[in-house]
């Protein structure tokens, strides 16, 4: 669609606020609607005809370059590109200036969602030929996010990091557009220089861009917009991908004297003996489900066992195993390789650190 582009996505990052669970996995692969996270913004990067994506990574390079591989499966080719330290987001454009060779390019962070995809805000950068374009939408909670600053007459006049007071509610999400120009603010005696927390802020190569003169658009965005970045949003992204973008395939025959109602998908290799399924409820490769009730919103990684248990709105990921558990699972995101077990009458519990329990 848009030819002579090309894409940046960052796959680094500590993910601390989805702690204990991104000690053992990297946030970007964590499954939302049973696809990685990650995938999500290659797709709209694919769908909107852009083929040459660098993937940014520091040192979990050999973990997502195992699960996105070249890019052929999306008919894309990644160029693997390291960020030696977590210097911020302007940093990652800078240490992809090899890669982006003076091409015009879209950097969409790896671990946020777009339900309309990016094509509109890429038409119009496309079309007005701008230096920069800085999406935005409304969002209650701005303050933890970059804010635009608009004049009477709606033109964009500055571009403020997480500020305290912002005076309305509209904020720049995970989605940037540059061309060329914008590895000039990393040099020179008014380059851009690192913030209070010691990274190079994407702000300020907006601030940077628009006090020398360059031509910086910008453009509302439509539908929903989520960064997954807390424990409580996983089930919420998850809920609205399963809503509105996910794909419900039975690809197993292996589904015996169960109900299933409305959209399921279930995976390779499962099994589904004497259950309910409630949909919309994507079920992953090799999952066995017996004498069990899979409700609304509930999305099921591979290789996980199901048994006599009862769950609904939840996010299990790889490997799991739940046996025998009475009250219902609900509203809950289980990690890999969990066992939860029924079986005893008391409580047996091993967690570990930052962990949350509810009983």
């Amino acid at each position: 669609m848009f030819g002579m582009l090309k894409g940046l996505i960052p796959t680094g990052g500590r993910g601390t606020r989805l702690r204990p669970f991104t000690f053992s996995t990297n946030k970007h692969l964590i499954p939302i609607a049973n696809k990685p996270l990650v995938f999500y913004p290659i797709e709209a990067l694919a769908k909107a005809g852009i083929k040459d994506i660098g993937i940014v990574t520091n040192d979990t390079r050999p973990e997502i370059e195992k699960v996105l591989g070249t890019g052929k499966q999306w008919g894309v080719n990644f160029t693997y590109i390291d960020q030696p330290y977590p210097g911020g987001l302007a940093h990652v454009i800078q240490v992809s200036e090899k890669f982006l060779k003076g091409s015009r390019f879209v950097f969409h962070l790896g671990d946020n969602l777009f339900t309309e995809g990016i094509g509109e805000p890429l038409a119009r950068f496309v079309k007005t030929k701008a230096n920069a374009l800085a999406p935005y939408l409304h969002h209650k909670d701005n303050r933890r996010l970059g804010v635009p600053y608009f004049n009477t007459k709606g033109k964009l006049m500055k571009y403020v990091e997480k500020p305290a007071n912002p005076p309305h509610d509209l904020a720049v999400p995970g989605l940037y557009f540059f061309d060329h120009n914008v590895f000039k603010c990393f040099s020179g005696r008014d380059k851009i220089t690192p913030s209070k927390r010691g990274e190079l802020e994407i702000g300020s190569v907006y601030q940077w861009l628009m006090e020398h003169g360059y031509y910086v658009e910008t453009y509302e965005i439509d539908g929903w917009w989520r960064d997954p970045g807390q424990l409580c949003d996983i089930t919420e992204a998850n809920r609205l991908v399963m809503e509105q973008k996910a794909e419900f395939i039975i690809q197993s025959p292996l589904i015996k004297k169960s109900k299933l109602i409305g959209k399921v998908g279930v995976g390779k290799g499962s099994k589904i003996y004497n259950s309910v399924i409630e949909g919309p409820v994507l079920i992953g490769d090799n999952v066995e489900i017996a004498k069990s009730y899979i409700g609304p919103y509930t999305s099921i990684y591979h290789n996980c066992k199901i048994k006599e248990a009862k769950i609904e709105n939840s996010v299990i990921m790889e490997g799991t195993i739940i046996e025998k558990v009475k009250r219902r699972i609900d509203q809950s995101f289980i990690g890999k390789e969990v066992t939860i077990t029924g079986k005893n009458r008391n409580h047996r519990l091993i967690i570990s650190d930052l962990s949350e329990v509810h009983l």
